[in-house]
């Protein structure tokens, strides 16, 4: 094991647990705020994925499908939260299941049927495609280096709005206490709104930087959803500061496994899950029974 390789596994490490922790923090706030199970979550990284590529192939930018990315994944999810799971938040959770397991088959139909079953890679933008040097014999790419920076604004700014708004007090509230939204008086249908569109939108965002990382494929995001709700159990259910150092954790974990001991790989990450639910089962940042 040489230093630059474990530099790069490290830093790879990184970049995979950020884009785990846009995934993660939309897929706990619903859970947390509404009590929706979204098995279709990562359809909507999927999603995002693919945006990336018919936006690159149309334009030859993908940076054009960022700002779509994030504001057509929130305008998206509100067309899902008005449109469906408005009518699912007092219902079983079975038919939640129902629900979202219905629209990933919607999805991977309405897929094929537009872009075929074909995988696609999507080419990293050219003013990001080199190197950069970190040490004389090591040097790491660009593009990763710019999506790490851009998840890390995304997740300071995310943090800043349920921390330090009045908006973010509210849902943080609704997460912990839901029954004492209604006791306040405070609209839930505006707090549900705004936390689905806020959580689609930021699994959309993921597949739009993924796309060139891992390229794009029917069903990318079963992958993706599976680690995502690891990272939720052990950051603990609606929490956002759990989920994004338990997705920092997890990437790490995996990507060094896979580097290091792939046999081991696999079971690492649900192993360490079991380690944590033992210690705390409500998840490290969870609230206790």
């Amino acid at each position: 094991m040489d230093i630059a390789s474990l530099l790069v596994q490290l830093l790879n490490g990184v970049q995979y647990g950020l884009l785990l922790f846009l995934i993660a923090s939309g897929l706990t706030l619903i859970f947390g705020v509404m009590g929706i199970i979204n098995l279709a979550h990562g359809s909507l990284f999927m999603l995002g994925a693919y945006s990336a590529f018919l936006v690159a192939r149309a334009t030859g930018s993908l940076w054009l499908a960022v700002p779509a990315g994030l504001a057509g994944g929130a305008l998206f999810g509100l067309i899902l939260e008005r449109g469906l799971f408005r009518r699912f938040y007092t219902r079983d959770h079975l038919d939640q299941v129902l629900l979202t397991f219905a629209l990933i088959l919607l999805f991977e139909e309405t897929r094929s049927l537009l872009v075929g079953n074909d995988f696609y890679s999507v080419p990293v933008p050219a003013i990001l495609d080199f190197s950069i040097p970190i040490t004389s014999g090591f040097a790491y790419s660009a593009y990763r280096f710019a999506v790490i920076a851009l998840c890390l604004v995304l997740a300071a700014t995310l943090f800043f709005w349920i921390e330090r708004t009045k908006t973010g007090a509210i849902i943080r509230a609704a997460a912990e206490k839901p029954e004492m939204v209604d006791v306040l008086g405070i609209d839930s249908r505006r707090i549900h709104a705004t936390v689905f569109a806020v959580g689609t939108s930021l699994a959309v965002i993921a597949g739009v930087l993924a796309a060139p990382l891992y390229s794009v494929y029917p069903g990318m995001g079963d992958g993706f959803l599976i680690i995502s709700f690891v990272v939720v159990v052990i950051g603990g259910l609606g929490s956002v500061s759990g989920a994004f150092w338990a997705a920092l954790v997890i990437g790490l974990v995996d990507t060094l496994g896979k580097a290091y001991v792939p046999k081991a790989a696999g079971l690492a990450i649900y192993v360490l899950m079991a380690a944590v639910l033992l210690w705390r089962p409500s998840g490290l940042f969870g609230q206790r029974a």
